[in-house]
């Protein structure tokens, strides 16, 4: 999309350009609130790899943990107010810092790889799974579609963020670079997913693996190599964490500042400092960040909801990005990409009726407090709202109101 629509610049406008106005706001919102979630799961996984340190952190949700997760928070914030583009360079040598633990994994992994763990744990699930034994569910058809529905949040947001590319499109200096990016950043992800999934199962039994401590890759390479090899993964996990956490510092703000250039947003948010960030923009979502991060001390939960809620959104967001690129390709006359959008968008689809609505229904409450903020913005650029927009804007609000009732008298949970 970035190569044939260059003019455009991020989820936001996509919708804008396909759909109109309050699908560019839907879109832009729903990832604002997507990504500022995400640093909240974030800031648990760090803590969880800090904890094979120092154990007081270990839980996530403790008051060290939530103490030590607030002062990285603001200080990746610190470090993005004083310029995006310095931020994206020091992103990119903790990328490759990263890198080294993940490899040093591979290669001692592989060396260790026993085949017949491998094989003998393969064969033995087949078996029990085909006599009605499984742990989980039997391998029928219904069996296989609960076990896909138990995962597909996991799967979804485990890819979360490769969209990082597009997002900061405006700042590409050539726009096929952003599409190239998007690739090799996708099918890197996969291939490193793959090796470093499959290894443990041909290095110990499932018995001893499903009974690990979390992160469980910080304790199986400590018994292929011995004391330092958990310490040296951990390190490597917790780079990782915090590129990924910086990233993330970036993507939100950069959605509302290009929200506000599109006049989706007030422009407040859209106020840059002299560095070029937007200061606002990043205040506010730091804020939000940090109150979230309190509420992990009150509920054992909030990890599981932040990052389900968080993928959730971002399905919204991706299958309108989809559904424009099915309409570009109709409209170019390209089946390719008419083709290419409509498996996302069914893919997008079919993945949120898996995990069930329920994610999908407690996402329209944050939706409804972005109103005022989209009603605002019309009202500065001296635009009326259509009818259909009013119509919608009544829509959402009553299916939140919905929810939230449905949330207070217990009918649906997380």
């Amino acid at each position: 999309m970035a190569i044939k629509r260059p003019n455009l610049s991020g989820f936001s406008d996509y919708a804008r350009a396909g759909f109109g106005d309050f699908a560019g706001f839907i879109t832009g919102w729903g990832y604002w609130l997507s990504a500022w979630l995400g640093n909240v799961a974030f800031a648990t996984i760090m803590m969880s790899a800090f904890g094979y340190f120092f154990p007081a952190v270990a839980s996530g949700n403790s008051v060290p943990a939530i103490i030590g997760a607030s002062i990285i928070a603001w200080s990746l914030t610190l470090l993005v107010v004083n310029g995006v583009e310095s931020a994206a360079l020091i992103n990119a040598v903790v990328l490759i810092a990263k890198l080294i633990p993940i490899f040093a994994f591979i290669v001692i992994g592989i060396i260790s790889f026993k085949a017949g763990i491998f094989t003998q744990e393969f064969w033995h699930n087949f078996q029990i799974n085909t006599a009605g034994q499984a742990v989980f569910s039997d391998a029928s058809a219904g069996g296989i579609l609960a076990q896909v529905r138990g995962s597909i949040m996991v799967m979804m947001w485990v890819f979360v963020g490769v969209e990082g590319a597009s997002m900061m499109a405006s700042r590409a200096r050539r726009k096929h670079d952003v599409g190239r990016a998007t690739i090799i950043g996708v099918l890197s992800l996969l291939a490193i997913y793959l090796v470093v999934s499959m290894i443990p199962y041909g290095y110990l039994p499932q018995s001893e693996l499903v009974n690990m401590e979390s992160p469980a890759l910080v304790y199986i390479f400590g018994r292929m190599v011995g004391g330092f090899g958990g310490a040296f993964i951990s390190i490597g996990l917790i780079l990782s964490i915090l590129g990924a956490w910086l990233s993330w510092t970036m993507l939100p703000v950069e959605a509302t500042s290009q929200m506000a250039k599109q006049g989706l947003m007030p422009k407040w948010f859209g106020k840059t400092n002299r560095k070029g960030a937007p200061i606002n923009s990043l205040i506010l979502t730091q804020v939000l960040v940090q109150l979230f991060m309190i509420s992990l001390y009150f509920s054992s939960q909030a990890y599981d909801f932040a990052f389900s809620l968080s993928t959730a959104m971002g399905m919204v967001c991706y299958g309108m990005v989809a559904a424009y690129m099915c309409k570009v390709g109709l409209a170019d006359g390209q089946k390719g990409m008419t083709l290419v959008g409509a498996l996302a968008l069914t893919f997008q689809v079919g993945a949120i009726l898996l995990a069930g609505l329920t994610y999908l229904w407690i996402c329209s409450i944050p939706y409804i407090l972005g109103f005022g903020f989209y009603i605002y913005s019309r009202h500065e650029k001296g635009i009326r709202i259509t009818k259909m927009e009013w119509f919608c804007m009544v829509i959402l609000t009553l299916v939140a109101l919905s929810g939230m009732w449905g949330l207070a008298t217990g009918l649906i949970g997380y």
